[in-house]
């Protein structure tokens, strides 16, 4: 794996060497960053199932403020942190669940990553957004990925469907939250 374009653009990442995470290939990666466009500049990104951190430090590489990123599986969250420290554009790994993470006041994020395994059921998802919901900015970014077979989750009244893509098994969704309800 690496990372594609920005500051960092060509360094490896090293993914975590285990059957529980299922890490972001390039392509997808590069297709989502290219559907965000400019999003990432400036941007206070929260990586949440991090693996080895790939969206989140492309996001760095390409001039994200700061990036979080949350993991509690310990072989993923070494690779994490190897890879936070090896790149050195900044990032803070913390090893958290992550209903535990958002039950916190983590702050105010205006990108946000979700790429959780995909046996996670799509009610709890659901009340992973409706938790993270309050954490956003007004204009925020929410990038999700999930087995293109599954149901879609429901999102909060606020957020619309920005992009709905495939990309092989994979389904990435993007959704923009809205100040108000339109």
């Amino acid at each position: 794996m690496r990372i594609i374009a920005g500051t960092a653009g060509g360094r490896t990442i090293k993914a975590p060497d285990t059957t529980e995470t299922r890490p972001a290939t390039d392509r997808v990666r590069e297709a989502v960053f290219s559907m965000i466009g400019s999003g990432a500049v400036g941007a206070r990104v929260l990586d949440l199932y991090a693996g080895s951190g790939s969206f989140g430090l492309e996001a760095l590489s390409r001039g994200a403020a700061t990036a979080t990123f949350v993991e509690n599986g310990r072989v993923a969250l070494k690779a994490l942190k190897h890879n936070i420290g090896t790149l050195g554009i900044g990032g803070r790994a913390v090893a958290a669940s992550v209903p535990s993470y958002l039950a916190r006041d983590p702050g105010t994020f205006s990108l946000v990553f979700i790429d959780p395994p995909w046996d996670l059921d799509r009610e709890r998802l659901e009340q992973e957004f409706l938790l993270l919901d309050r954490f956003l900015t007004a204009d925020a970014t929410v990038v999700t990925s999930r087995r293109y077979a599954d149901p879609l989750p429901r999102q909060p009244k606020n957020w619309r469907v920005a992009t709905d893509r495939r990309y092989g098994d994979t389904r990435i969704l993007i959704y923009d939250r809205m100040a108000e309800e339109e």
